[in-house]
């Protein structure tokens, strides 16, 4: 996916950071604009799928290149 408003670079960012800084990224988005997110912390992915399901906000995809993981987040509407 390339489409996307804001990326966040937290590569090298443990738990619970890497979600944080997430949070605060798609605060500044309009509804209905995707946050993209490159991380590197394996806990990412669960952390990720369980932020969006308590904040409403759509995974829209998940991805994994080696030890680089990248996600694709939709503000809610």
């Amino acid at each position: 996916m390339s489409d996307f408003n804001e990326e966040l670079d937290a590569r090298g960012l443990n738990c619970p950071l890497p979600i944080l800084r997430a949070k605060k990224a798609i605060n500044g988005l309009e509804n209905g604009e995707t946050l993209k997110i490159i991380a590197t912390d394996p806990g990412s992915v669960k952390d990720f799928e369980a932020f969006c399901k308590q904040t409403g906000n759509e995974l829209v995809s998940t991805a994994e290149d080696g030890s680089e993981f990248t996600f694709f987040i939709k503000k809610a509407s």
